[in-house]
């Protein structure tokens, strides 16, 4: 398949020459394995957070006494300048551009040459990597709440333009007794409520800094980690350093959090299916969150259900497929742990997709009162009800 898309092909004497590891290495790196290792065509979403933690990790050696002030300003001037290449989409990428990190300390040599080189003192890639993944991350699940609150907002709204609308609820899916309309959104409400309580739960857990834990047994430099972990927000410094590098918990933690939303939605994606039938007819999409055949005119498709239902298998994949690399690793970094990534940044977004799209859908949503209601009224649904009049006057 050739090199990675947008990238130059590789030169085994130029991944020689600029990897971070090659000092004691005669031969050049393979390119199958130069293909295989590089991660930058996805990890290049991360460079936010790595120059966030870089900027942290330069305050923190000129609050060790490794770099004067002249040294960290113009270190920070350095990374403030890669940011708006970045931001500009003017980044240009070399050879031997293993992953964003290693891009972002190139580049600051290319710019300030030897003290460049400075930015990675008492820094391994395996505490700058799970740094920059726990920023990530912390910020992707504020994300997803946010996004999931503002569907509950949807629901709530729905609920409030129909205050007296009733349908069938169901077991079995077969009508079991009448509902209000509110109190059958206001299930899933209440569940959705409880994916933004494991998704703050999870976030809390993983706020918590790797900084200066180094490649596993942290440095002889006189590093702070609580100072470098309040500068970026954290609640605290990692309290063991092997674990700081190796524990991807907090990956798997999130993508279980998202997989859950995830069914939750399914489970309103596929009631959107069913109300939107002819067979039930309870609802009506607007037109711009739905699409018609290309062979049938007479058709409107609730997509935006569908998919909210399919993208779920894709979110429980993902998590799965993470927790399969995770279960044989040794302590502590392992290069398995390259492939936390893509399934995190598929899953943060395929949710935020899904929910912003069923939010509008909920807002477009016109509610039939009068068909729910003929489908509430089947005389069937008050059997309990009788029974229950019947024990009342003390039949047995």
């Amino acid at each position: 398949m050739g090199p990675a898309p947008g990238r130059a092909r590789r030169h085994p004497e130029a991944v020689l020459a600029v990897a971070l590891w090659a000092g004691r290495f005669e031969a050049a790196t393979d390119e199958a394995l130069a293909e295989l290792s590089e991660s930058f065509s996805f990890d290049r979403a991360l460079y936010h957070y790595d120059l966030a933690g870089s900027a942290a990790h330069v305050r923190g050696l000129a609050h060790a006494g490794l770099l004067t002030e002249a040294e960290r300003d113009e270190l920070l001037e350095v990374l403030v300048a890669i940011e708006r290449e970045f931001d500009a989409g003017a980044f240009i990428t070399e050879t031997g551009d293993e992953d964003v990190h290693m891009a972002i300390e190139r580049r600051a040599i290319e710019i300030a040459g030897p003290l460049g080189a400075r930015l990675h003192t008492g820094r391994s890639r395996n505490d700058q990597v799970a740094t920059t993944l726990r920023l990530f991350t912390r910020d992707a699940l504020a994300r997803v709440g946010e996004g999931v609150l503002d569907l509950v907002d949807a629901l709530v709204a729905l609920a409030e333009r129909h205050p007296g609308a009733r349908l069938p609820g169901y077991t079995h899916l077969q009508r079991a007794q009448a509902v209000l309309l509110s109190h059958h959104l206001g299930a899933h409400a209440f569940a959705l409520v409880r994916d933004v309580d494991r998704l703050a739960d999870a976030r809390e857990r993983l706020d918590v800094s790797p900084l200066g834990a180094g490649a596993l047994a942290g440095s002889s430099l006189p590093l702070d980690p609580a100072y470098t972990a309040g500068l970026l927000g954290f609640a605290a410094p990692f309290a063991n350093s092997m674990d700081a590098v190796s524990d991807r918990d907090f990956v798997a933690e999130s993508l279980f959090a998202i997989a859950l939303t995830g069914v939750h939605l399914s489970r309103l994606g596929e009631e959107l299916v069913l109300w939107t039938t002819s067979e039930f007819g309870f609802a009506r999409l607007g037109d711009a969150f739905t699409t018609g055949s290309s062979m049938l005119p007479q058709k409107k498709n609730s997509d935006v259900a569908e998919l909210a239902r399919g993208k779920t298998g894709r979110l429980v994949g993902n998590l799965t497929g993470l927790l399969v690399t995770l279960k044989g690793l040794p302590l502590s970094y392992n290069r398995d742990l390259q492939e936390d990534k893509e399934p995190l940044f598929d899953s943060v977004r395929q949710v935020l997709l899904v929910l912003r799209a069923l939010t509008g859908a909920y807002g477009s949503l016109e509610f039939d009162e009068g068909r729910a209601a003929a489908a509430a009224d089947d005389e069937l649904l008050v059997a309990i009800d009788l029974a229950e009049a019947l024990v009342r006057e003390g039949v047995p």
